[in-house]
């Protein structure tokens, strides 16, 4: 909303996201991708009892990605 109440059209990009939100950015089932954190392969913060995700590491995972299939 707005000062006047209304709700606002602005778009907020999260600052982190979820298990389930980068699994869906991937194209990765669910129980992949929290493997993929468990083993440290995408980095991740705890917050409370949830995981939390940077959008640069996500980056960060498919660039090791690729550097793989590269070598």
């Amino acid at each position: 909303m707005d000062r006047t109440g209304r709700l606002s059209s602005e778009v907020i990009t999260p600052r982190w996201y979820t298990t389930e939100q980068v699994a869906v950015m991937l194209g990765y089932g669910l129980t992949k991708t929290k493997h993929l954190v468990l083993t440290g392969q995408i980095r991740s913060v705890k917050d409370g009892g949830n995981r939390r995700i940077l959008l640069e590491w996500v980056d960060e995972y498919i660039r090791h990605k690729v550097e793989d299939m590269s070598a």
